[in-house]
């Protein structure tokens, strides 16, 4: 796959650095850079740790004309849609293209300088144009900020893996029917010590427990810390009832 990022006339380094950064984050590593106000791939470095694969293969260019000249495919970014005719995108829409034009040719992503982004002349060297959706009023990004997005959405597009996160480490498997009704009957005794349900329907109540717990999918440990809580709420209703001289119920204790 062909697709370069190009950064027309950058006016500062540190703006580099955090152009470089995104890539690497986002699996980029093609960077072409047109008459840029500073160079120096140290200081790059420097500032974007383990860049040097991006870096090293960093190129140049005097001019925009020479920094497209074997691109098969331009795509221009701009902060706002302008009143010249233009194809304008959103990079949701265009990245799976931008990825199916890149298996065949040679991709340009183009990128303006920080104060005032492409100019109109240069966005008629583009086949089409991205904007990146913003709050009316404040569309302006910084020059690493919308690379990130636009490389983010490439990534997104072009991967087949899942996206979901691995689930925390368990020790122990589900909870079992039967644990779970252990846990419900110690919760519900330990409700009925401290009056809950005075003014509530224990049947009310154990439902809606049982639907939010329900949804979590507990483990045997979890539903055997829920059930403890319940138990200890009920000895320690006793125990207080024992201080005041109200005898109490006696119970077997658990873990």
């Amino acid at each position: 796959m062909s697709l370069a990022i190009v950064l027309h006339e950058p006016r500062m380094l540190v703006n580099i650095a955090g152009v470089v950064r995104a890539m690497a984050n986002m699996g980029l590593s093609h960077l072409t850079i047109v008459d840029p106000a500073e160079f120096d791939p140290w200081r790059i470095t420097g500032i974007a740790h383990r860049t040097d694969h991006i870096v090293d293969r960093i190129t140049q260019a005097a001019s925009l004309d020479e920094a497209l000249a074997g691109a098969t495919y331009v795509v221009g970014t701009s902060a706002r849609p302008r009143t010249a005719q233009r194809n304008y995108r959103r990079p949701r829409e265009l990245a799976t293209r931008i990825l199916e034009r890149a298996r065949n040719g040679n991709v340009a992503i183009v990128f303006g300088r920080e104060d005032r982004g492409l100019s109109n002349e240069a966005l008629d060297r583009c086949h089409e144009v991205l904007v990146i959706p913003t709050q009316p009023g404040h569309s302006s990004l910084n020059l690493a900020q919308a690379v990130l997005l636009v490389s983010y959405e490439l990534l997104l597009a072009g991967s087949t893996a899942p996206d979901s996160l691995p689930s925390g480490k368990r020790s122990l498997g589900p909870a079992t029917a039967a644990e779970l009704e252990e846990m419900y009957a110690a919760l519900e005794e330990g409700l009925a010590r401290i009056e809950f349900f005075k003014a509530r329907k224990p049947e009310s109540v154990m439902r809606v427990l049982r639907t939010v717990l329900g949804r979590t999918g507990l483990d045997a440990h979890e539903a055997r810390l829920l059930r403890s809580v319940g138990y200890e709420v009920r000895n320690w209703t006793d125990r207080h009832r024992n201080q005041r001289g109200v005898p109490g119920e006696s119970e077997p204790g658990d873990d």
